[in-house]
């Protein structure tokens, strides 16, 4: 356990030293305090970086509750971390089964949250449909992905969605970096670490030509891949 809090604690220390532009703006919130008293749930990632978002929103005054979005994403390392170095409430494990995901995303909810932070929309989805009765505290909620917005998109569509919700997956820094690079670069970082490889020669499928699938199209032909390109949309597949 105590080597296991170590490796989570070097890792949240390495991204506080790798991320300048987050810790300017947390030295900002550490004077002025612009969240005190707001409750924030939020399922993402757990892993280091966003551990680093959750110090920072606590140093900014509120108070938080960190479930995983995706259980095989997990650092079980930074988890521990937030939780016995910086205090937080964090409910995730690695390969933690479906009924412990939404089990956690449920404890998450029992704060009943000001705002949520949301990665895949299913904190959102939950609250509008199990545990309708932390609507009304709920004053607004941001959604990261393609996949969450679009689920998203829908309950505006058709008068479900009961608060505003910002679409951080449209914005410009998202889309042109975190998706196009930061995608590609990730998606071959897994592939390679999981099969042990060579990706040069071989013949790589990419389903869709967004910014995702740009982004991974570059790397794979980078890496010396023959790249085959499935779109729908005329004009992206030219």
């Amino acid at each position: 356990m105590d080597d296991l809090l170590k490796q989570g604690s070097l890792k949240l220390h390495w991204v506080e030293n790798h991320m300048p532009v987050l810790q300017e703006i947390r030295k900002n919130f550490i004077k002025e305090r612009p969240l005190e008293g707001l409750k924030i749930g939020m399922a993402l990632h757990t892993e280091a970086k966003t551990g680093m978002l959750a110090i920072t929103l606590a140093d900014a005054g509120a108070n938080n509750r960190l479930a995983s979005c995706n259980p095989l994403s997990t650092d079980d390392s930074v988890a521990l971390a937030l939780r016995d170095e910086y205090g937080l409430d964090v409910y995730a494990k690695k390969w933690e089964s479906q009924d412990e995901y939404y089990a956690n995303l449920n404890t998450v909810l029992n704060m009943n949250p000001d705002l949520i932070i949301d990665d895949g929309a299913d904190l959102i989805t939950m609250a509008h449909t199990t545990r309708r009765e932390v609507l009304p505290n709920i004053k607004a909620a941001n959604e990261e992905t393609t996949t969450g917005v679009t689920r998203l998109r829908a309950m505006a569509a058709d008068g479900t969605l009961q608060f505003p919700v910002l679409d951080v997956n449209d914005a410009t820094m998202k889309f042109l970096f975190d998706n196009r690079y930061g995608t590609g670069q990730s998606a071959f970082d897994g592939w390679m670490n999981s099969t042990n490889l060579l990706v040069a020669g071989k013949t790589v499928v990419v389903a869709g030509y967004g910014w995702c699938g740009k982004g991974i199209a570059m790397r794979a032909k980078g890496f010396g891949a023959c790249v085959i390109v499935t779109e729908v949309d005329p004009v992206k597949a030219i």
